[in-house]
């Protein structure tokens, strides 16, 4: 099976004397319908594409989808972040964003700056704006390289949802928009089918209705940190200042201990746990076993996790 892999020149124009005559000056640029398109896009989109550095995992590109600075973009760019990247606007601005939510299945992670902004930001499609044979356009930072436009069609939609195209993608646009002609988001773009490790023209991105639910469930979710039942994790979301427990995904580990929102997490294997960088850190190193220490009201429990 083909592995899938998570993704000068200068003109100088001189006037006489530094004045370009009038003739010049009405010979405005012209361009064909399809390159109108483009560029209009590109326009209406671009300044809200951002460039997403994480310590492990290196450069990615996400999306800013409000005005309020709430970035949609892959897990697997934010993974091992220990829930904090720096993300780099299209303007050129820098913040630390928060990762608040995660979803490893679907490759969706939310990201929260630490500005209320106002940010430029791209619209979500509904569905019947997402048909194959349609006009395609992703937005990233391939090879470090920020604000990189590729075109393309929507060459498939799979069982799972996720949409299949030919524009080019590649490593460092993992997290970026795949847009329609209108700049709306229809998916984000997470991967590539490479014989190689190059580009064969066929990437894959996770539709906008799947980003759409995963926005729902957690956009509201402050300072916190989705540990995902895979790898192994707990499979629940931490604040990550008071390691309180916000959520607890059904069927996880955390859920079968009898963990609940409110319980916090105090202690890990007899020590008192004061950051999730401990808790994240102990998780990272594929334990069997870990003894947790969960303070529910006045009371506290011991819990052994088996992984």
């Amino acid at each position: 099976m083909k592995p899938v892999i998570p993704v000068l020149s200068g003109i100088l124009c001189l006037g006489l004397m530094g004045v370009y005559p009038p003739a010049l000056s009405q010979q405005l640029p012209s361009f064909a319908p399809e390159e109108q398109a483009n560029i209009s896009v590109y326009q209406q989109a671009s300044p809200a594409v951002v460039t997403i550095q994480s310590g492990r995992t290196g450069a990615g590109s996400g999306t800013l989808i409000s005005a309020q600075g709430l970035v949609l973009t892959n897990e697997h760019v934010v993974r091992g972040s220990r829930g904090q990247v720096r993300v780099i606007t299209a303007a050129g601005e820098q913040f630390v964003g928060q990762v608040i939510a995660t979803d490893r299945a679907n490759d969706l992670a939310l990201v929260r700056l630490n500005s209320s902004g106002p940010f430029p930001f791209v619209p979500l499609a509904s569905p019947d704006g997402i048909q194959v044979g349609q006009r395609v356009f992703a937005i990233g930072s391939p090879f470090g390289l920020s604000g990189t436009l590729t075109t393309g069609i929507l060459s498939r939609i799979a069982e799972n949802g996720d949409l299949q195209t030919d524009a080019a993608i590649n490593p460092g646009n993992s997290g970026g928009p795949l847009l329609n002609s209108r700049g709306e988001l229809i998916g984000v773009n997470k991967a590539i089918l490479s014989p190689s490790r190059g580009n064969v023209g066929i990437g894959f991105a996770t539709s906008a209705p799947i980003a759409q639910q995963f926005i729902a469930q957690n956009q509201n979710n402050s300072g916190a940190i989705a540990i995902q039942p895979e790898g192994p994790r707990l499979g629940v979301t931490v604040d990550t200042q008071t390691l309180v427990i916000q959520q607890v995904q059904p069927g996880s580990i955390a859920s079968n201990l009898g963990l609940r929102p409110g319980d916090q997490l105090v202690g890990l294997n007899g020590q008192p746990l004061a950051t999730l960088d401990q808790l994240l850190g102990y998780l990272d190193s594929r334990p069997s076993a870990a003894l947790l220490t969960v303070a529910r009201g006045r009371s506290l429990a011991n819990l052994r996790v088996t992984f």
